[in-house]
C-alpha cells in the first residue's frame, strides 16, 4: 500500500525518495532517468517504484470510525 522504509530484497533504505520520485514524474521526466537519478540501480529497489499501486485512500474507505 505505501512504499517500505528498506528495500524487501537488498535492505536499501528507499522510503525516503518517494516524494521526490512522483514529483519527478509529474514533471514529465522519464521514470528510468528519474530512478537513475535518485541512485535506484537494483532491479529489486526500481520495482518497488515501478510496481507499486497507490492503495492508501481506497483502503481508509474501509476502517471503522
Amino acid at each position: 500500500m505505501i512504499i517500505p522504509i528498506r528495500c524487501f530484497s537488498c535492505g536499501k533504505p528507499v522510503g525516503h525518495l518517494k516524494e521526490e520520485f512522483d514529483q519527478r514524474v509529474e514533471r514529465g521526466e522519464e521514470m528510468k532517468k528519474a530512478l537513475d537519478a535518485l541512485g535506484l540501480e537494483r532491479y529489486c529497489c526500481r520495482g518497488l517504484f515501478l510496481g507499486h499501486v497507490d492503495l492508501i485512500d481506497t483502503a481508509g474507505e474501509f476502517r471503522k470510525g
